[in-house]
């Protein structure tokens, strides 16, 4: 997108590269979290943040995870299931938004895929002011925890209709959850919504939903 601008976050030392893209007379802002061993250029919420910013809304993609980082974590797969490692990135990468001049009046969510999905739950639990939607595609929201009684922000859990032990999981989750909430189950999706289809009506859940938080409220 040609509005799109390249940006560093600094969480706890750790330089995060982004890419920021603020849509003219946007209300709302969705921050990204990947999932397990993936980064700000997954195909996937590259295709979901593009809807969104159709939508009106803007978006921020970052990097959880500093290339170093990910180099270890490649082998070791330990930092991607580190939720309370990647929610703090996240926390940080909030706090940003609600500080940098051209989106700190700007509603924010937090849209999670996979193990980024917990870490957006946690970090609407511990920014209840600042957090005011949530967004789990394919996600492990039970793995939020005891975090998830403590989220106020609307939650939206979008799982695949194929993908049946997830659907379990999120059901457990969505039974722990105090807030607005709703379980969007896609027919004939698995896991990574790489069926016809499946992936724009995701998609196209996601925005519906955000734009309804986002921006039929007050900052």
């Amino acid at each position: 997108m040609e509005n799109e601008r390249p940006i560093r976050l600094v969480v706890d030392g750790a330089p995060l590269e982004g890419n920021l893209v603020i849509p003219k007379k946007a209300k709302g802002i969705v921050i990204f979290a990947h999932g397990s061993g993936s980064s700000r250029g997954s195909p996937r919420n590259k295709f979901v943040a593009g809807v969104i910013q159709e939508a009106g809304l803007a978006t921020l993609l970052f990097d959880l995870l500093t290339p170093k980082e990910e180099q270890i974590d490649s082998v070791s797969g330990h930092l991607r299931f580190d939720i309370e490692f990647l929610a703090r990135r996240l926390i940080g990468a909030v706090d940003w938004v609600a500080r940098y001049k051209d989106t700190q009046s700007l509603n924010v969510g937090c849209f999670g895929a996979s193990t980024g999905a917990a870490a957006a739950l946690v970090a609407a639990a511990e920014r209840p002011q600042t957090v005011k939607a949530v967004v789990s595609r394919g996600g492990r929201p039970d793995l939020a925890a005891a975090s998830l009684e403590r989220v106020k922000a609307p939650t939206l859990l979008i799982v695949g209709g194929l993908d049946t032990q997830v659907i379990e999981l999120n059901q457990q989750a969505l039974d722990k959850l105090t807030s607005v909430k709703e379980l969007s189950i896609v027919p004939g999706a698995t896991h990574l919504f790489e069926e016809q289809g499946a992936l724009p009506q995701a998609a196209n859940l996601a925005a519906a939903w955000f734009v309804k938080y986002l921006t039929n409220i007050k900052g």
